[in-house]
Order: structure tokens, then sequence, then C-alpha cells
């Protein structure tokens, strides 16, 4: 079965890592692609949601009440 995502694994990666290697992933994919951004970063719990929001990408689902957090984002609106 083929997924439908990218996985990006950003566990041990500290602000500013975690949204740099976000967006470059994002960069080289197509609209409407999705992501899946694993971190124990606390600080991503804010910064991609506000990342999704002021790039126009859309947060798809969070689960961040235990580590690792999981992102699923999608690229556009």
């Amino acid at each position: 079965m083929k997924k439908n995502f990218i996985t990006l694994n950003l566990i041990g990666l500290r602000c500013p890592e975690p949204i740099m290697m976000i967006r470059k992933t994002i960069r080289n994919m197509k609209d409407n692609q999705k992501i899946l951004v694993l971190s124990d970063d606390l600080s991503t719990k804010r910064d991609i949601p506000n990342f999704c929001f002021f790039m126009k990408h859309t947060l798809l689902k969070l689960e961040i009440k235990i580590k690792p957090y999981r992102f699923l984002l999608k690229k556009g609106l």
C-alpha cells in the first residue's frame, strides 16, 4: 500500500531547526501534497501552527499530548 504523505522525523532537533527543515521540505513539494512531521521540541506545538498560518499551508491534524508530537500538514490552502 502506498502512503500518501512524506514523513519528516525531526526528533532531537531544537528551535529553529524544525521549522527550517519543514520549510525546505515543503518548498520541494507539489501543491496539496501532505507531510507528517514528528517532533519532540516543545516549541513546535506553537511554531508549526503559526508557520502554517503565515505561510498559507493547511494544518490537517495535530497530536500534541504525548511525545513525539505529530503534525499532518498539506502544502497550500
